[in-house]
């Protein structure tokens, strides 16, 4: 293994993050190629969690943004501040000068920069966390294009605005719909799937040292085997972790059908998941499901 991808694996662990090592592959291109990393998988398998960790491990600045139909360039990257221009107009309203007057209110002292305007203005380079970027609309999508390739935003009054330091840039998606190919082709890829039983039973114990180890894999066998039924929303990581901690704050050694029954809503959160699961009799999903 690279020497410098080893690095990364040991610096994410002791920062409480479990890499394997095609992860950690995609992390280092992202910061050594300067190209965005697009990450899709399902729920719950820690995509946002990597890009607030990437941020810790660099020790710089997250700018999130939270992805929702109908984004625009007023919510994603500027837009203007006109208490402050009209202001500036009323105190020059007698200036003669009406074009220089236009120039001066058209400037970057009477911008208000939103995430993305913001990550590319950062005097050092930031972590720009896209999350969901499935769920905005193909019109966002190109609105990125400019910024994912050229790490620039170009604003008609202002011109072409080139970032001060290139921000290391990370997509989520949870796959509700196909992201278009020219999005895709400006960033490398990776699908994060749920980890392995091992790799889940280590995250619970890097999470809860406090945890027993026989607990934290009856934890893990139960979700694992929740993933492979039909449920309308399989548990992700951070329900596996929300589970063991209840399971340890009731003082639980071992899985029971009755606090399957009393904590399943820590797992799963819609009616018929839980209704399906308190039907099933706990040896159901503790016996491995190949």
């Amino acid at each position: 293994m690279n020497k410098d991808i080893e690095k990364l694996i040991k610096d994410f662990y002791e920062h409480d993050y479990i890499l394997n090592e095609e992860l950690a592959t995609s992390i280092f291109l992202l910061k050594n190629l300067e190209k965005p990393l697009l990450l899709e998988g399902n729920p719950g398998v820690g995509k946002t969690m990597l890009g607030k960790t990437l941020a810790e491990h660099l020790g710089t600045n997250l700018i999130r943004l939270q992805c929702y139909e109908g984004l625009d360039v007023s919510t994603t990257i500027y837009e203007w501040n006109y208490q402050k221009q009209l202001l500036h107009i009323k105190l020059f309203e007698q200036d003669e000068d009406k074009l220089a007057l236009q120039n001066q209110i058209f400037g970057m002292d009477y911008v208000l920069q939103r995430p993305l305007l913001q990550s590319i203005s950062a005097d050092k380079p930031v972590v720009l966390l896209i999350d969901e970027i499935d769920r905005a609309d193909e019109e966002f999508e190109a609105y990125l294009l400019e910024l994912l390739s050229d790490f620039q935003i170009s604003i008609p009054e202002l011109g072409t605005i080139k970032a001060k330091s290139k921000p290391l840039v990370i997509l989520t998606s949870n796959r509700t719909r196909e992201l278009s190919d020219a999005l895709r082709r400006r960033c490398l890829y990776h699908w994060v799937d749920f980890p392995s039983k091992t790799k889940e039973i280590d995250i619970i114990a890097k999470k809860l040292p406090n945890i027993d180890e026989a607990l934290a894999t009856q934890v893990v066998t139960f979700i694992h085997n929740l993933r492979k039924s039909s449920l309308h929303k399989p548990p992700g990581i951070a329900e596996s972790l929300d589970w063991a901690k209840t399971l340890l704050l009731m003082n639980q050694k071992n899985i029971t059908d009755e606090i399957v029954k009393t904590t399943i809503g820590s797992v799963l959160k819609h009616k018929d998941d839980v209704e399906f699961v308190r039907n099933k009799s706990v040896q159901e999903f503790l016996y491995p499901i190949d």
